[in-house]
């Protein structure tokens, strides 16, 4: 079929937001294919769009090339150059992109940008008076903006993408996987509040690695997580570094791979939801309520403390624990984990 619409798509954000960009993206593709989309977002998450016809990654550079008005005006004149765009779809809704927008919309373009529902997540992550009910996700918020452009949209749970073969640069490192198990750890986030103890993550490494056939592959990003990681591995033969090994399009072939994953609330539980891997997903200061669990993700697999009062204190994690002592993550026993992750891999 002739392309005769032309989305641009904005999304600027961290890994693991942009991850949950993708599914929404490739359902309008497929029921739209008429229309191609240009997704610009940053310039090192492109091995998210491989393998999707019709989607187009444009790299942005906001800390370098593109960075301040300036920098948005060369981004937006790159673009239409190459591209007629016919409609802008907004799904970060930040200054950034309200700026790329609105030099679309002066040449006359449609745009639709994404509603966060900042009040109904106030409501959830208030300290009083908390209104502890989900909110529309953020998948389905995503979806929202493509219809509001008049393209069908209607989500499913299906993977986006299928296993891949692991690259010679993967497998010099990990070995076939055989009949093994892989279970993949990521104990890692970007604040405390989301990261379950190491020192307890690492007795629920002990525990998986009781059985002969499991092998846990350890996933995280930074210098002092892959020393931490290092550390951690040299106790147990049977797990293995991968972080800071490989490149995004590598790392995502190996998780692709895994029999589950474990992870906080962070970009790796988006990464596995990609593939359809099973993730044992660990919530302390956030909630799967807010909207940001993983795509196609069973609510069952969500390990929490369901009875804290002061849970949800926050949507992304960034606010210091008020009561001082991180309940949220300091009650979950790791054998509510490892019951999780067995189940999981049967």
């Amino acid at each position: 079929m002739t392309i005769t619409r032309t989305i641009l798509v904005t999304r600027l954000s961290a890994l693991g937001d942009v991850a949950m960009t993708v599914p929404v993206m490739k359902q309008v593709l497929e029921e739209n294919p008429e229309v191609q989309i240009v997704f610009v977002t940053n310039k090192n998450w492109g091995a998210l769009c491989a393998g999707i016809p019709r989607l187009i990654f444009f790299p942005a550079d906001v800390k370098g090339e593109h960075k301040g008005i300036p920098g948005l005006y060369r981004l937006f004149r790159s673009v239409s150059r190459q591209y007629k765009i016919t409609a802008i779809a907004d799904l970060h809704n930040v200054l950034r992109s309200k700026i790329i927008r609105t030099f679309f919309r002066f040449s006359g373009k449609p745009v639709a940008a994404i509603d966060k529902g900042r009040a109904a997540k106030k409501a959830l992550t208030s300290k009083e008076n908390k209104v502890l009910q989900p909110v529309i996700s953020t998948i389905e918020r995503y979806a929202l903006v493509f219809r509001q452009l008049g393209l069908k949209c209607t989500m499913g749970h299906q993977p986006v993408f299928a296993p891949q073969a692991l690259p010679e640069r993967v497998l010099a490192v990990t070995g076939a996987k055989g009949t093994q198990q892989w279970i993949g750890l990521a104990p890692f986030a970007t604040y405390r509040e989301k990261m379950y103890p190491l020192e307890k993550m690492e007795i629920v490494l002990a525990e998986l690695l009781k059985t002969g056939n499991q092998r846990v592959l350890l996933f995280g990003g930074g210098k002092k997580e892959v020393e931490l990681l290092n550390a951690m591995a040299e106790r147990y033969p049977r797990a293995q570094v991968v972080a800071g090994r490989f490149s995004l399009q590598e790392e995502m072939a190996l998780i692709s791979q895994l029999n589950v994953m474990i992870s906080m609330d962070s970009a790796n539980m988006h990464l596995a939801s990609l593939y359809g891997v099973p993730v044992i997903s660990v919530w302390g200061a956030t909630h799967p309520f807010a909207g940001f669990m993983g795509y196609g993700q069973s609510d069952a697999n969500a390990v929490q403390i369901t009875d804290l009062s002061c849970r949800p204190c926050s949507v992304f994690g960034n606010k210091p624990c008020f009561r001082g002592d991180h309940a949220c993550m300091e009650w979950i026993k790791p054998a509510q984990i490892v019951e999780k992750v067995i189940s999981a891999v049967g």
